[in-house]
């Protein structure tokens, strides 16, 4: 499998890093695409408004100088646009610069100084990413054979965002080493934290510290961190240990929590000698060395995809109890359980370390209150026949333009529409029932969300991952939520029915359906209406199956026929841009747009 070139040694700082992917011809094919997806987006979020050319699929825009900007442009459901690639002219003469469109349409953009400098950061930083995907892509019949983890690495990033791999705190030699595209497995190393700074959580079976540990640590590592810890003069009782990862160590705690490593309250000790591969997330490790034991997900202070990548410290104390609560819901419920056998990826076990100063204080910017600790989430285990993918695989295309679902469609033998019918019966299903029947969403977005396929590449089933942070309530009461437990409560998020519904809409119909559905058209011949029609139509076979929770279809209404429109970009460019606040930033709302869904 290609790989990016390996990033020289560290401790060479003479030795300049020169990445290959960096050329004219990778440059202006990354370019070009991501221009036509800026335009695209924020056409969608009315930061630009294109003016229609005549009655084709030509659009112009005018830049602050004057010059016209003219490109090509189809549109979707929610409002959606699609730019060609390729077609965008200014003045006529080919155009292809996101970073000179970012400086020659700042004033129709609205961008400060402060917001235009970082963006250009963010954009080019971007685009070395992209040039170092093209540059190692694979056709789509190589990555069908890929297991889930190497298939992560193929990834281009979400496909909403257009700043979507900014990384912002890593260099490129971090990027070059860390970052999902290098495709470069390591061994983390681990840290022990005086229990004074440190607590332990664990769902039953792990309980107790000394459960998790056993599992996750071979029995020669674990002697020889007690070995470190004696031979400090430590009592090992009185500490807890968990993977730190090494930028964070070097960049973060090595500074903020001098005082606490002088004073012996935390110990640096060796790696485990597991293999481990980033994900998307870029802070959430697969073990590759051991598949059955846990994915770890670590406190990484790099800003990116709008937030800073850290672990809220009440958060990640409480992750285990939410997913003893979610487990729960579906253990006692047998469509959830039996019918759809839905796998929810348990976080089942955290470390917290508080700051001695930063968790005491509010009002300080909410990365500095997100730096220690860890959490363990389920390794996803299939039965002999079943394999996963993320659900934001379906959006992929390779070099020679063939989407990924086109390959696992052609693959399966069935007729596009019949797969897909099988496709929104495994992602649906669950998530409407927890929608209408206990008032709780996930966030199904193209990362959480996970396809399971038989041995056919047929979807069968939906894996979901990712509750602490994204798992929202009801805010209203509901008979359901009443023997929720008060950590569980304490640390949830709760929206109002006619919000919660959001979650389904933007992160799966808006953020991924909106992208998958010109792809069938395009590739399988699925009419973009059809395909809503099918989405339309599981709803509703959903809805026929429990009639009894016809109140909670009116009170959680997916079909109403507009809904507010959440924008991802704006809040980069207009709402919070890249200031420090004191809690993490959410979606902008701005305007409505309708909902196709609603009448077809």
């Amino acid at each position: 499998m290609p790989k990016s070139p390996a990033a020289p040694d560290s401790g060479e700082p003479s030795v300049l890093l020169a990445p290959a992917e960096l050329n004219p011809e990778t440059w202006q094919r990354a370019s070009s695409r991501l221009l036509a997806k800026m335009l695209g987006e924020f056409a969608y979020e009315e930061i630009i408004e294109p003016v229609p050319q005549g009655h084709g699929d030509g659009y112009t825009l005018r830049l602050d100088d004057g010059q016209n900007l003219s490109f090509r442009a189809r549109r979707g459901a929610y409002g959606g646009w699609r730019v060609v690639p390729g077609s965008v002219r200014c003045d006529g003469a080919p155009f292809s610069d996101p970073l000179r469109f970012l400086a020659e349409a700042r004033h129709l953009l609205a961008l400060d100084g402060a917001t235009l400098g970082h963006l250009v950061r963010e954009l080019s930083t971007t685009l070395a990413a992209d040039c170092r995907l093209d540059s190692t892509a694979l056709p789509a019949a190589r990555l069908a054979d890929l297991d889930y983890a190497s298939l992560e690495g193929h990834q281009t990033g979400h496909p909403w965002l257009v700043l979507n791999k900014g990384r912002l705190g890593f260099s490129a030699r971090d990027a070059a080493r860390w970052a999902p595209e290098a495709r470069t497995p390591a061994r983390l190393p681990w840290i022990a934290v005086s229990t004074g700074l440190a607590a332990y959580r664990g769902v039953p079976g792990l309980d107790t510290p000394e459960h998790l540990y056993a599992a996750e640590l071979d029995t020669p590592v674990r002697d020889a961190f007690t070995a470190a810890l004696r031979d400090r003069g430590h009592d090992p009782a009185g500490f807890l240990y968990l993977p730190v990862h090494p930028w964070q160590w070097d960049q973060v705690l090595l500074p903020l929590y001098a005082p606490s490593i002088a004073r012996g309250e935390i110990v640096p000790l060796t790696a485990d000698g597991d293999l481990r591969l980033p994900q998307q997330s870029i802070r959430t490790f697969l073990n590759t060395s051991r598949p059955d034991r846990h994915t770890v997900k670590l406190p990484l202070s790099v800003l990116n995809t709008l937030v800073w990548r850290g672990l809220p410290t009440e958060r990640t104390l409480a992750a285990p109890a939410v997913t003893s609560w979610v487990h729960g819901v579906r253990d006692a419920d047998p469509f959830l359980r039996d019918e759809c056998g839905v796998v929810l990826l348990g976080e089942v076990a955290s470390v917290t370390v508080e700051h001695p100063h930063y968790d005491r204080l509010p009002e300080v910017p909410y990365q500095y209150r997100e730096l220690l600790g860890a959490i363990w989430r389920e390794p996803l285990r299939l039965p002999a026949g079943e394999r996963a993918r993320t659900l934001a695989s379906l959006l992929h295309t390779d070099p020679a333009g063939r989407a990924f679902t086109a390959e696992l469609v052609a693959r399966s033998g069935l007729p596009a529409a019949t797969w897909l019918r099988h496709l929104f019966a495994a992602l649906l299903p669950p998530l409407l029932h927890f929608l209408y029947r206990y008032g709780t969403v996930f966030s199904p977005h193209g990362e959480n969300a996970i396809v399971v396929f038989d041995e056919r590449d047929v979807p069968v089933r939906l894996a979901i991952k990712d509750f602490v942070d994204d798992v929202n309530v009801c805010a209203r009461p509901l008979p359901e939520l009443d023997a929720m437990p008060e950590e569980v409560r304490a640390v949830l998020l709760t929206e109002e029915p006619a919000f919660l519904t959001q979650f389904i809409h933007s992160g799966l119909f808006i953020g991924v359906f909106r992208y998958l559905a010109p792809l069938c058209e395009e590739q399988l011949g699925v009419p973009e209406a059809g395909f809503w029609a099918l989405v339309r139509a599981e709803i509703l076979r959903h809805q026929s199956r429990f009639p009894g929770l016809k109140d909670r279809y009116e009170l959680f209404d997916l079909l109403t026929p507009r809904i507010e429109r959440l924008c991802l970009n704006r809040n980069r460019l207009h709402l919070d841009g890249y200031r420090d606040r004191s809690e993490r930033p959410h979606a902008a709302v701005h305007g409505t747009v309708r909902n196709p869904l609603s009448t077809l």
